[in-house]
């Protein structure tokens, strides 16, 4: 079992949650729909490579829609394009398509649940706000993390950006009022982990909705860059975080087991 200091447990104040692929597995559903609008763009500014839905996972991880259309775009030789209308249909397309697909994952709830008695629980994402919301209802976790403490790189700042950069991180510390150590951050991907970090937030990475085939080589990316430890589910976290019941075997273990 991966370990964290006990100092940082102590100093903690909220969890600052990733969505996409943290919370719940919506990362494949979202490139499925997300590799049409794309494609579709890619032929309007006359770039004649096309994208499958694993392939634009690949490149894209991490990041939003703006930010991953510009740099496909680049990478051909394209620099002089507006992608607002294309953001804007990526977003109603991906949106819809994910309030139909997804559902609650009941063991991330309870083990939400449980963590957020000791913690509070805020959402950190590139993704907007709308995709959020639509995300966040369709697997049950409204109550959990509400509107008011999601943060997102594409409709929070004042002007749109996407992880790696940190400024989405440093908003929600900032909104939320604490110092970036108080606010301990779960991310699945390296983008993510390295916004948090270069905000100055302790970082855990999570595998859970990782492909298994993929999970060794995303565990060595993301403590390479900067995660602290990388669990494998939420109550993974519940039980590196929470206090131990009187009485149960192994209760050092929380703190002194071997790290991953």
């Amino acid at each position: 079992m991966p370990t964290v200091p006990p100092t940082l447990i102590e100093r903690v104040q909220y969890l600052l949650c990733d969505a996409d692929g943290n919370l719940f597995p919506s990362e494949e559903p979202a490139f499925e729909a997300s590799a049409e609008v794309t494609n579709a763009f890619l032929a309007s500014v006359g770039i004649h490579r096309r994208y499958t839905a694993d392939e634009l996972r690949a490149a894209a991880t991490g990041m939003n829609f703006r930010s991953t259309a510009l740099a496909l775009a680049a990478e051909a030789g394209v620099t002089d394009v507006d992608v607002e209308p294309w953001v804007a249909e990526e977003r109603r397309a991906v949106t819809e398509h994910l309030g139909r697909t997804l559902r609650p994952h009941e063991p991330t709830l309870a083990a939400l649940a449980a963590l957020a008695a000791r913690l509070k629980l805020a959402a950190v994402s590139s993704s907007a706000l709308s995709r959020l919301a639509a995300c966040f209802t369709a697997t049950g976790l409204d109550e959990l993390i509400p509107a008011t403490r999601r943060y997102s790189a594409e409709d929070s700042l004042p002007t749109p950006t996407s992880k790696p950069d940190p400024a989405v991180y440093r908003h929600a510390c900032a909104a939320l009022g604490i110092a970036p150590e108080q606010g301990l951050a779960i991310e699945d991907a390296v983008a993510g982990v390295r916004s948090a970090v270069g905000a100055g937030c302790p970082t855990i990475g999570n595998l859970l909705f990782v492909l298994p085939e993929e999970r060794t080589v995303r565990a060595e990316a993301l403590l390479a860059a900067g995660a602290i430890a990388v669990i494998e589910s939420w109550q993974e976290l519940a039980d590196l975080l929470l206090p131990v019941p009187a009485g149960r075997p192994d209760s050092d273990d929380a703190l002194t087991g071997a790290a991953r």
